[in-house]
């Protein structure tokens, strides 16, 4: 399946027999000096030959694989990933293919993966490459950073991994690793800790070997560094790691603190007739952006009459039909990034098929792409 994509080298790369100049964002004389940096090198690349994990974006050098890996890896766990990127790569094997599908087919492969901007961009970026790059994932710092949903720890990674480029990283692991090896203190007030461990991260990439360096920061960080409870004994790099000499690696890098998450409360309208259903697409960007989903709208007052009633008047303000509210489907919940819903939804029976919004039938709503909440309500109804 993965052979399938198209981008492909020439040539194998050997690791350590060429140097790539990564085009570094940092001025040259601000690297950091680093004593156990030959060390730190060694030990992890080491670790990793022997002990690095067997993922599917690692067993190719094409540059669109891992660019779609890089992009489903950002705020989601490798577990989860996995069964979606190779569908994703079966659907769309190509740059090509990518740019010349649509959006709702994108979204649609991508359902249940979350965090729905990283399609929408992943689409749009795949057509800037298909139009500006003739279809070939640029091997250059600025041009990957000019990509919608390409930020530097994501283009360092496409140059580390595609292009065995010297590129630094800071992903999440790699930055909990770095903060703790240095015991780098987040001081973002003064706007400066990024901006170190960056320097350190760059520093540390040995000439020749990112490729393994850079994935032994994370495998590091996933499977011994990790958030809580680090297992430092079998760490190959705990006599150089400063956090653990203090005895408190936990404390690397500081906790932020936490916002309350605000907790949402909505009612939702499964408007039915002659066997379809009412649905709206959401606006093209923000949250969820260009997916389908039943009527629904904020509430405060969840009294059963009042909701009911609140609910039919809703539907014929802003939906422009008359329905009658039946009975109760049942609460659904879900947790988004920056507040909770949870959403009273009920059986209604419109008189005509009209009103706002695209009336489908039940037995084609798989084919829509659906949030994980509205696809619950499709799934019961």
């Amino acid at each position: 399946m993965i052979e399938r994509v198209t981008q492909k080298r020439s040539a194998p790369i050997h690791w350590g027999r060429t140097k790539t100049q990564y085009p570094s964002a940092i001025n040259a004389d601000a690297t950091v000096h680093i004593p156990q940096k030959k060390e730190i090198q060694t030990k992890l690349l080491r670790w990793f030959k022997k002990n690095g994990r067997d993922l599917p974006w690692r067993k190719t050098t094409n540059p669109y694989a891992i660019w779609v890996s890089e992009i489903m890896l950002q705020q989601t766990q490798v577990s989860t990933v996995i069964p979606y990127y190779q569908k994703f790569l079966k659907a769309f094997p190509t740059v090509r293919h990518l740019a010349t599908t649509n959006l709702p087919n994108v979204l649609k492969v991508w359902e249940g993966l979350g965090y729905y901007t990283r399609a929408r961009n992943l689409h749009r970026a795949s057509q800037i490459v298909s139009h500006r790059f003739r279809g070939m994932i640029p091997p250059d710092l600025k041009d990957l950073l000019s990509l919608p949903g390409i930020g530097r720890s994501t283009a360092g990674a496409i140059l580390s991994f595609a292009f065995h480029k010297d590129a630094p990283i800071l992903d999440g692991n790699a930055k909990r690793v770095i903060s703790r090896l240095f015991a780098v203190s987040d001081n973002r007030t003064a706007g400066k800790t990024d901006g170190r461990l960056w320097r350190i991260s760059e520093s540390l990439v040995p000439a020749g070997y990112s490729y393994p360096f850079n994935q032994g920061l994370m495998d590091l960080g996933s499977m011994l560094c990790t958030v809580k409870e680090p297992d430092c004994e079998r760490c190959p790099l705990h006599k150089v790691c400063k956090a653990r000499s203090l005895g408190k690696p936990e404390s690397y890098p500081s906790k932020r603190i936490r916002k309350t998450i605000p907790h949402v409360e909505s009612v939702a309208a499964v408007i039915k007739n002659d066997g379809k259903v009412l649905l709206r697409q959401r606006p093209p960007s923000g949250l969820l952006g260009a997916l389908w989903e039943f009527p629904n709208w904020t509430i405060k007052d969840k009294k059963g009459s009042r909701l009911r009633l609140r609910l039919r008047n809703h539907i014929k303000k802003d939906i422009e039909i008359t329905a009658n509210v039946k009975e109760f489907i049942g609460t659904f919940k879900q947790t988004f990034s920056h507040f909770k819903l949870t959403l009273h939804t009920y059986h209604c029976q419109s008189k005509n098929g009209k009103g706002k919004g695209k009336w489908v039938a039940i037995k084609n709503l798989h084919l829509l792409p659906m949030s994980r909440i509205d696809r619950r309500i499709a799934d019961v109804i």
